[in-house]
């Protein structure tokens, strides 16, 4: 799933940080940035290189700051990822492009279309979550017990959260799989499924590893900008936008995803039965082909509701 041929670089920010960025797929093709979770990093899972060429995408993943090889920017807000990817796009020559957010991600991928409009054609979320101040939303609602221990303790006791982060990082980064090996506890059957694969749990081991080598802070920096004001409206999102979210996600609930469409002007949402959150894996090359098509009409079905596919676009 990954692709060994990736060309790698960094990218000043315009502060100057130093912003670690992957570019798999096409040179020529449409570009299309991958905003990783949280915590994540530019290594995380995505379609070969050889699927990439046949869509014509241009991939382009970066670390946000406090991962990996990216500079850490404290007390960011989620608005701010929108300023990085800007100044990768000019690093890289680029005019329009998508983007897509998986998990954490999301909320990134979304201030990317509202703050740069004459700049993101389309964006896509995949299992992302709503702001900590959503109204009519029982935010903890069907969440696993640790997501909502951690998010409760960031608004109740910051410091302490900082130091389960640390603690928690810190065995990660000794022991990559153990991260995998706690969220599979977690998860309901579809997410098993998938996470079963051997490729995809040596492939979350290396993201993650590669996401907290420097330490903890993007995870950390990362819980602060969610649970914080994100720095924009999504009203004034006017993009094009697919919120797509598996009916059994116990990680991001799917009613942060019916939230967020009611607040979008231009959003529809695609629920997928028999799915949960790391089947946004599976669905990304489908997602992509949405992303760069003349008609954001499709090629996806309009209806809210839709039955799991027995099998998957290549990975």
């Amino acid at each position: 799933m990954s692709d060994e041929r990736a060309t790698q670089r960094t990218v000043k920010a315009r502060d100057g940080r130093d912003l670690r960025v992957e570019i798999t797929g096409d040179p020529s093709g449409s570009p299309v940035f991958l905003l990783h979770g949280t915590p994540g990093s530019r290594v995380g899972p995505k379609p070969r290189g050889g699927v990439l060429y046949r869509l014509g995408i241009q991939l382009i993943c970066y670390d946000r700051p406090g991962y990996g090889g990216s500079q850490r920017d404290m007390k960011r807000t989620v608005a701010a990822a929108a300023y990085d990817v800007q100044a990768i796009a000019d690093a890289l020559g680029l005019g329009r492009f998508a983007v897509v957010g998986r998990s954490g991600g999301g909320p990134h991928a979304l201030a990317s279309a509202a703050c740069l409009p004459e700049r993101v054609a389309r964006a896509a979320v995949l299992v992302g979550v709503a702001p900590a101040n959503a109204d009519d939303l029982d935010w903890y609602a069907g969440m696993t017990d640790a997501n909502v221990r951690e998010y409760s303790t960031a608004d109740a006791d910051w410091h302490k959260l900082v130091e389960r982060v640390r603690l928690q990082a810190a065995r990660v980064r000794r022991d990559p799989v153990s991260l995998v090996k706690s969220l599979q506890q977690q998860m309901t059957d579809p997410d098993l499924r998938v996470v079963d694969d051997i490729a995809i749990q040596r492939l979350l081991a290396e993201t993650y590893a590669e996401a907290l080598r420097p330490g903890p802070y993007g995870w950390i920096d990362d819980i602060y900008a969610l649970r914080s004001d994100w720095g924009f409206n999504l009203a004034d999102i006017r993009q094009p936008v697919l919120l797509w979210h598996g009916a059994d996600d116990n990680f991001s609930p799917v009613s942060h995803a019916r939230w967020l469409a009611a607040r979008i002007p231009n959003a529809k949402i695609r629920i997928e039965t028999e799915t949960a959150h790391f089947g946004a894996v599976e669905v990304l090359p489908e997602i992509l082909t949405w992303l760069t098509a003349a008609d954001a009409t499709g090629p996806l079905p309009e209806q809210d509701l839709v039955s799991a596919r027995s099998a998957r676009p290549g990975l």
